[in-house]
């Protein structure tokens, strides 16, 4: 993903939408062009795309209730870049029941824009989630409200984007949001059936004879996400009927996106091995501005939504091999 935009109306909402979050891919995977997930009342998202690009619907279970539908749509207009001023948008096109979105955003804020990094909450709309999202965000920024023109219509009607309630540098923002420079992890998906080591374009450092896993590295899109276990992680073959083993993991990315802590858990019993992996440290943000420390303590989601997640697996033995079963749940904390 190269760059994207969530447009809220929540205090003034249309009669299926409370919000747009328009987004643009140039990939060998998804393809080039434009898509946009409209956020359902009932937290399902509807997916509208171009058709040069193909996106994965079994994708979408971790975006709030999961996927309503997904449809390719030609989009009357579809400018979208980021600037020195900010956003700049134009979009429209027609939904499944053949409604006229337009976004419209065209940013001429004077002063210098100042945006910081940060991992988004995304994964705390998710009831039924297949991975766990990790939407690290660098050149994050609110769309200003003064010298902004801005307008959501849906059906010819208009309505009012949300707007942050703090100032932010000292300017009063939408809560209209952007990164020109999204990375986007989904952390150890959920899978059923034989063990397969995967580990194409993995850094793995080990530790001693036994294979330990200290710390694995994964890079792209000019970033990189880095998993360090401590102790190292074991190798489980190599564990002893009746072991019980526990420890802290750390996954980061960039320093200015902070990190998420949390629990290891893994037991030997008969030929099998149980895994847990809890992220009960939850967010930890690498931030100096006061007003973005006050919101992320008042605002608790920011921090807490890893702590809702919890990985769980049972591996076994079979015929020489491995075979996992492994889901993702979310707690209450």
């Amino acid at each position: 993903m190269k760059r994207l935009l969530l447009v809220n109306f929540e205090k003034d909402t249309d009669s299926k939408y409370i919000g747009l979050e328009p987004q643009y891919f140039d990939d060998k995977i998804n393809g080039k062009g434009l898509l946009v997930i409209a956020w359902r009342k009932d937290m399902k998202v509807d997916v509208y795309h171009e058709a040069s690009l193909h996106p994965n619907p079994d994708k979408f279970d971790i975006a709030g209730k999961g996927l309503g539908l997904m449809q390719k749509v030609i989009f009357e207009q579809k400018d979208f870049e980021i600037n020195e001023y900010g956003v700049q948008a134009n979009i429209i096109f027609r939904d499944s029941e053949n409604r006229k979105v337009e976004i419209l955003i065209k940013e001429s804020h004077p002063k210098m824009r100042e945006p910081f990094g940060l991992l988004a909450p995304m994964g705390d709309a998710a009831t039924n989630p297949s991975a766990m999202p990790l939407v690290l965000l660098h050149d994050f920024y609110f769309v200003r409200r003064n010298n902004t023109v801005i307008h959501v219509k849906i059906d010819g009607k208009s309505h009012q984007p949300d707007k942050l309630p703090i100032p932010l540098d000292n300017t009063w923002m939408y809560f209209t949001r952007y990164s020109s420079d999204p990375f986007i992890v989904t952390f150890n998906p959920s899978q059923n059936g034989a063990l397969v080591n995967d580990l194409q374009g993995v850094i793995l450092e080990i530790n001693g004879f036994g294979a330990e896993m200290k710390k694995l590295v994964k890079s792209g899109a000019g970033h990189e996400i880095r998993l360090v276990f401590s102790p190292a992680f074991p190798q489980i073959n190599l564990l002893k009927e009746g072991t019980e083993l526990k420890g802290e993991f750390v996954i980061s990315g960039h320093e200015s996106t902070g990190k998420i802590k949390g629990i290891y858990h893994v037991k030997r019993e008969m030929k099998q091995v149980q895994l847990k992996i809890w992220p009960l440290g939850g967010w930890i943000p690498n931030e100096s501005k006061f007003s973005l420390r006050f919101l992320y303590m008042v605002a608790k989601v920011f921090k807490n939504w890893p702590k809702t997640y919890e990985w769980q697996a049972t591996l076994k033995e079979v015929e020489g091999g491995w075979e996992i079963h492994s889901k993702w749940e979310r707690k209450n904390y």
